[in-house]
């Protein structure tokens, strides 16, 4: 019975949190890439380094409270510098959308149009980022690190394996559950939501309607802004900064909205969770898990894993082509905003 206990444990510490961790970050983010899909009708390659964006200028504002001396320990800093992110977000969004959007908007380009010019301001955005702050990583965490460490846990228990949650863990899992829940009740309860969610089913409609549309895609941009950075900021607490690894991080966000359904935030949360799961549980490596559920003595040769880590991000990639393959429209078809 303890190797079993001992076996959950492990999968816990090295699945179960982590990917709960991971997948909140993937559906901040891919919530993001859905409202502008859902309401500004096109793929957004700049949400990565609008992320970028916004943590690096939640950095700085955390620097800046660390020199003042200000401090929320036990939690990090960063939280009170994250408002400081998401201005200096949803700012560049706003400017972006004015002077690049806004052009194609009115002359009624096609959604590929939309698309190139996204990619050409991840590139803008990215550089920009990497001047600013570098290319290398920043370590911008402080307060406590572990909530209960591995050893405090065997300590308390009296088991072989310890279970340990990090501070930016909890924040992180926290944070996302606030988050998303404002989201739905502002989408669902107020008459802002319910103006983008009719903008977004019609938007002829919407307009014959009353509906303004310049104050639609501003909020849509506000909540964009807001949701790349909380996302950047809380990937970059529980790994580190570093500018290019948000283009990376691009995939996986794509994969999950689309593998939840493009247009569906209920699917881009869900969607974040499936690949989460899927890479870090397919690229984990089971020797030890298999020797505590094994015969007494039995310990296998090699690690037991489906892929090497290298392989992480390929697994997003193989999720999404057999999603495009067996369910083009994603887990939760038929419903946008």
């Amino acid at each position: 019975m303890a190797d079993f206990i001992n076996a959950l444990i492990v999968l816990a510490n090295f699945i179960l949190v982590p990917a709960l961790t991971y997948g909140s970050q993937l559906a901040l983010g891919a919530l993001g890439v859905t409202l502008v899909y859902g309401v500004l009708r096109f793929s957004n390659f700049a949400h990565g380094e609008m992320m970028a964006f916004g943590t690096m200028i939640t950095i700085f504002g955390t620097w800046g409270l660390q020199a003042l001396g200000v401090s929320i320990a036990p939690l990090p800093t960063a939280l009170l510098a994250l408002p400081l992110g998401i201005a200096g977000a949803v700012a560049l969004s706003l400017i972006l959308d004015k002077t690049v959007y806004k052009y194609h908007r009115q002359r009624k380009a096609s959604p590929v149009i939309f698309l190139i010019v996204s990619i050409g301001l991840m590139f803008f955005i990215g550089g920009l980022v990497r001047f600013i702050i570098g290319p290398g990583d920043q370590i911008f965490f402080d307060g406590t690190r572990f909530i209960f460490s591995a050893r405090d846990f065997k300590r308390a228990t009296g088991l072989d394996e310890g279970l340990a949650l990090k501070m930016t863990q909890a924040v992180t899992i926290i944070t996302a559950i606030i988050v998303v829940a404002a989201m739905f009740w502002f989408l669902n309860k107020t008459r802002t939501g319910k103006s983008m969610r009719a903008f977004s089913d019609n938007e002829n409609l919407a307009l014959l309607s009353g509906i303004n549309p310049d104050r639609v895609v501003m909020i849509t941009w506000i909540l964009v802004g807001a949701l790349a950075t909380i996302a950047g900021t809380l990937y970059g607490l529980d790994k580190s900064f570093k500018p290019f690894s948000f283009m990376q991080l691009l995939l996986p966000i794509f994969a999950a909205a689309i593998v939840g359904g493009v247009g569906n935030p209920l699917g881009a949360i869900a969607g974040g969770y499936v690949i989460a799961f899927s890479e870090i549980a397919v690229t984990f490596a089971y020797k030890k898990v298999v020797t505590y559920l094994g015969p007494d003595s039995f310990q296998p040769d090699s690690l037991v894993q489906l892929l090497g880590t290298d392989y992480k991000i390929a697994v997003s990639f193989i999720i999404l082509v057999i999603v495009l393959i067996v369910r083009p429209t994603g887990i939760f078809s038929g419903k946008t905003l």
